[in-house]
């Protein structure tokens, strides 16, 4: 059996051992690589260590390479070379840690139950000359469009993750809600639960004292509106559930325009869309080399039409993207 010896480098960053063992083996699963560890078979610097064990610069991990029966390892998924093209022309911002992409409504981000095609499935067209395979550090919803990060290198990815659970990642959402919220502006602070059901799952709302509950808390501002019909509402989740904005938008009696799921009332009006008026419009984060990056992404082609049909303001696409130091 072959054995390595491989020093972590900077770019590797702050990342689980279980996890970079794979990007050399890919074939490799989460029961042998316990087993491996287990029986000493891998190391750090030596010494016996866990799957679970976060690798630092410098280190030496030593690990066998595991001979893989091809026949039963899981074939990759191919790429798609129309949404692989597509991917890149989403992109809004790059450089040499991360992409930002603007998501179109109606992609997927990861792969589930009937969806075949997904951005983590097409990430290796972004990848271009680099050692490393981009990575997801956040989702988005199918339906809501918007930003959407993606790390170069595994250590942006532990940085932009970390700061989404610091919440030094400021996110700013645009929703179009059918009706008027009252008051004006607020905080939302009501737990989320997922409950299972026969055709799928729904995110509903919880009692606090439920321990599967997840507290979820979303500001909000009006920022517009057309009578008490509709109105353009900012909103700022400062938890980030599992269909968040879209349950504490309907908690409200203000669903989102568009949503099938949980605007029941009226997913759809007469002259709109039937796509559901979402949209990641911000971030405000620190950048993973230091300083903060600002962004915006454009409105999407829908929502853009809702707001010149209701006389909303389009900001304009020149001040998309700024950085900050």
């Amino acid at each position: 059996m072959k054995i390595l010896h491989i020093s972590i480098l900077k770019e590797d960053g702050d990342v689980r051992l279980d996890r970079w063992i794979k990007r050399q083996n890919p074939n490799i699963t989460q029961g042998v690589i316990q087993k491996l560890c287990r029986t000493g078979q891998i190391r750090v610097d030596g010494k016996r260590v866990q799957a679970a064990t976060h690798l630092k610069e410098g280190e030496i991990v030593r690990f066998p390479i595991v001979e893989i029966d091809h026949e039963k390892a899981k074939q990759p998924q191919q790429v798609d070379p129309k949404l692989a093209k597509q991917l890149k022309e989403w992109i809004i911002y790059q450089d040499d840690d991360l992409f930002v992409i603007n998501k179109p409504s109606g992609i997927a981000v990861q792969g589930g139950s009937n969806v075949t095609s997904h951005i983590d499935g097409i990430l290796e067209a972004l990848q271009f000359d680099s050692k490393y395979r981009p990575s997801l550090v956040h989702r988005l919803d199918k339906d809501t469009s918007g930003l959407l990060l993606i790390a170069r290198h595994p250590a942006s990815a532990a940085k932009l993750s970390a700061a989404f659970r610091s919440r030094e990642m400021k996110k700013t959402y645009w929703a179009i809600t059918t009706r008027r919220p009252s008051p004006l502006s607020g905080r939302i602070d009501l737990p989320l639960l997922k409950v299972e059901y026969q055709n799928g799952s729904h995110i509903e709302a919880a009692d606090a004292k439920n321990k599967e509950a997840q507290r979820a808390i979303t500001e909000y501002e009006v920022k517009d509106f057309a009578a008490r019909k509709l109105a353009l509402v900012e909103l700022y989740p400062l938890t980030g559930r599992m269909h968040q904005l879209r349950v504490h938008c309907a908690e409200m009696k203000t669903p989102i325009l568009g949503d099938k799921k949980y605007n029941k009332e009226m997913p759809f009006m007469d002259g709109f869309s039937q796509k559901l008026h979402l949209h990641a419009r911000a971030l405000d984060m620190p950048h993973p080399s230091g300083g903060r990056l600002v962004i915006e992404a454009p409105l999407p082609e829908h929502m853009k039409e809702t707001f010149e049909h209701l006389g909303f303001v389009i900001p304009t696409e020149k001040t998309a993207i700024r950085t900050k130091k």
